[in-house]
């Protein structure tokens, strides 16, 4: 008899560990464990993809460097459904847009990749497109005016 519960017990463990192996992480990232709040930087230059995705929109940039070489960043935004509340839709965006982002880099800085705080059309338009509740050292500032839509 004692065998039967021992068995039993190691199928409901095993049940268990099952179980939670098999739930989908829904872990996030905050600002701070991907992105260095220290390393403000400027992006400018034509959209090469563009992700609309959640949880977060990619806009993918080719920058060109002081010694003319190209280099496409990838610069993290907020949610899609959060952008088109501020006036951005996604058909704001097509492939060759040239884009201001003002960001923050990533903590690895060899990568090619930032968080966007602002981006500037070249008429002067401004987006607030960082997002909110991440820890960013945006939080609690004035955002930029969102002026309109697109």
């Amino acid at each position: 008899m004692r065998w039967v519960f021992a068995s039993m017990a190691l199928v409901a463990l095993a049940a268990g560990l099952l179980l939670i192996s098999s739930t989908p992480s829904a872990a996030h990232h905050a600002f701070g464990a991907e992105f260095d709040p220290d390393a403000p930087i400027r992006l400018e230059g034509p959209v090469v993809r563009l992700e609309w995705v959640n949880p977060h929109s990619w806009i993918h940039l080719e920058v060109t460097t002081e010694d003319g070489t190209k280099e496409v960043w990838m610069v993290e935004g907020g949610t899609p459904n959060v952008l088109q509340r501020r006036g951005l839709r996604r058909d704001c965006l097509p492939i060759g847009t040239v884009l201001i982002v003002d960001g923050y880099q990533a903590r690895d800085h060899s990568l090619r990749r930032a968080n966007a705080r602002d981006v500037t059309f070249t008429d002067g338009r401004t987006f607030f497109v960082g997002s909110l509740g991440t820890g960013a050292p945006y939080e609690g500032a004035q955002p930029a005016a969102s002026s309109g839509a697109c």
